[in-house]
């Protein structure tokens, strides 16, 4: 199939198309607006349900009583409106009912900007609603693999009777970039058994988003805890880059996500032909985490670093998997700003040159948190 330039949020929205998506229910928000744009064009003329709420609350909540009557549903919204859906995230959880989101990530907290961020992994990846659940997380890095990712997040969602977010920042959403989108998926046939079509001829089916007595609760939390445990052991997915590399492995692991790992690979090339043995370690799925790798790695690695457009929120599951067998170390930008290359060679090269000499391996390590003021002083003095 040929492949054509696409932007990112454009490319999502077909992707989720041609994953068979029946129903689409969104609100506007920089920097994911063309997606919902893009959707109510298309999906009107395939005969499909397109809606745009007066709210990202009523949009939840749409996606959810569509989910319920076995349809494959979704939403995108951005870091703010994330937010508001999160109740309307929890009763799908409780309900057990499959549901794709997209996330496309701005600059916050509060209102905040329409720059890309990466200040949602805590808010998507460890809850995304209260109450004991996590959903299924995707992290793509390039315009065709957010395709891929899309497609991947309905299977997952009905696979696992789950909610699975795909989670970028507005790099990726706005990019745009040659993409080779699948076939199209035919809309199925007949609902899920446990769906809500009518209890005509059948004995009737009841979703609740509740259980009111403890022993009902808690058998529901049971059964959520166990398919959280099966998916982290048939779902974790990570790349790697020059990390087993036959002559020189690794004895640095760099671990960063979507466009910061993007970003970092750069950074790692450089540091390879200057002589510094490092890699890269791309988790894809943030959840489930991929830490037993980061612990195999940790084994031998002689330290991490960790990148991202945030103040550290990844950060503390590496620590966690690496277990303070490694120095764990950190750089990140806020507020809708990009690290730089050369700011993460930097913090590879500091990294080597402590790495050797430290034998506590502590796990606190020190935060380095550029600012476009520090940027702009070590300009000044360069």
């Amino acid at each position: 199939m040929a492949r054509q330039l696409m932007k990112g949020n454009e490319a999502i929205a077909e992707a989720a198309i041609r994953a068979g998506v029946e129903a689409y229910f969104g609100y506007p928000i920089t920097p994911q607006t063309e997606l919902l744009e893009y959707m109510s064009r298309r999906m009107p003329e395939l005969g499909r349900v397109f809606l745009q709420a007066e709210s990202e609350l009523a949009a939840i909540n749409m996606v959810y009583g569509a989910a319920c009557a076995g349809r494959r549903a979704m939403t995108s919204s951005s870091s703010p409106g994330i937010s508001l859906m999160q109740e309307g995230l929890s009763y799908i959880a409780a309900s057990e009912v499959p549901a794709v989101i997209v996330d496309v990530m701005r600059g916050g907290p509060g209102l905040g900007n329409i720059a890309p961020s990466q200040s949602d992994y805590l808010q998507m990846v460890k809850m995304a609603g209260h109450g004991d659940f996590k959903p299924i997380v995707l992290a793509p890095a390039t315009v065709p693999e957010a395709v891929q990712l899309t497609g991947l997040a309905f299977e997952l969602a009905e696979r696992y009777r789950t909610i699975v977010t795909v989670l970028l920042d507005g790099v990726l959403g706005q990019m745009m970039e040659p993409v080779e989108l699948p076939p199209m998926r035919p809309l199925p046939a007949e609902r899920p058994a446990w769906s809500l079509t009518g209890a005509g001829g059948r004995a009737k089916n009841v979703i609740l988003p509740f259980r009111m007595q403890p022993d009902d609760l808690e058998t529901l939390n049971v059964r959520l805890q166990r398919k959280i445990a099966d998916i982290a052991q048939h779902e974790t997915r990570y790349k790697e880059y020059l990390i087993d590399e036959a002559d020189e492995p690794a004895e640095l692991i760099v671990v960063a996500f979507g466009t910061a790992g993007r970003i970092a690979l750069s950074a790692v090339k450089e540091a390879r032909q200057k002589g510094i043995r490092v890699g890269l370690h791309r988790p894809i799925t943030l959840s489930p985490f991929p830490d037993k790798r980061l612990s195999r790695l940790a084994d031998e690695a002689r330290g991490f670093l960790v990148v991202e457009m945030n103040a550290g929120q990844m950060l503390e599951d590496v620590r966690l998997a690496v277990g303070g067998q490694a120095p764990v170390r950190f750089v990140g930008r806020m507020g809708g700003q990009l690290p730089m290359p050369e700011d993460i060679l930097q913090a590879i090269e500091k990294l080597d040159a402590e790495a050797g000499r430290l034998l506590d391996h502590k796990i606190e390590g020190p935060v380095t948190l550029l600012s476009t003021a520090r940027l702009q002083r070590r300009q000044t003095v360069n």
